[in-house]
């Protein structure tokens, strides 16, 4: 969604917990996409999660939009072992980029914004020229970018979505590492900010 997070993300998650006979009280983990993505709607899901957690007792675990693919991926899985380069849609004129060693098993490097002419220089470095899976909802220009480059694969269908926060935040429960902060991932600043705020002088 663009617009109406907020109205339309509660009744969602009651028709969600209705349809699937659950109660509050019954849920053990509470799950969230940090980002990056949408400025409002990060910050909507982020404060509805932290309130129900709060509210029923539950885990809060916080999923990056990268891991939500990269879960996914490998759960589809494509029987060859490559690098997997995730690419999202940052409505501008960059990419949202995060590269992961083959199956997923741990990030190569942090999450960044990228603009296409220097994506091949980055994959290169931490890929060399190994076998390369795209995925994310910016696969294909991804894919563009990296034009010359051979044994690229595109999953299709791989945008982030709540199944793949799901399968990435079960990843995290059964791992034995600390979590980190559930905290939205921001790539850039928004681009709208408040003004300075003025302090009026005190009379006494």
């Amino acid at each position: 969604m663009r617009h109406g997070h907020g109205e339309a993300l509660l009744p969602m998650i009651e028709r969600v917990m209705a349809d699937a006979r659950l109660l509050p009280p019954q849920l053990d983990v509470v799950a969230v996409s940090l980002g990056p993505g949408g400025f409002t709607g990060i910050r909507v899901g982020l404060a509805a999660a932290h309130g129900i957690a709060l509210a029923v007792g539950a885990r809060l675990v916080g999923v990056s939009s990268f891991e939500a693919v990269a879960a996914r991926a490998t759960t589809v899985g494509t029987g060859r072992r490559e690098a997997l380069l995730v690419a999202l849609d940052s409505r501008r004129a960059d990419l949202y980029v995060q590269l992961f060693a083959p199956d997923a098993a741990g990030p190569l490097a942090a999450p960044q914004a990228l603009l296409e002419d220097r994506l091949s220089d980055l994959v290169t470095s931490l890929a060399a020229s190994a076998p390369l899976l795209i995925a994310g909802d910016a696969a294909a220009a991804a894919a563009a970018a990296l034009g010359g480059r051979a044994c690229c694969t595109i999953l299709a269908d791989s945008a982030p979505d709540a199944a793949g926060v799901a399968a990435a935040a079960l990843r995290q429960i059964r791992c034995t590492a600390a979590a980190g902060p559930v905290r939205p991932l921001y790539l850039r600043p928004p681009d709208v900010t408040l003004p300075p705020r003025r302090f009026a002088a005190s009379s006494q």
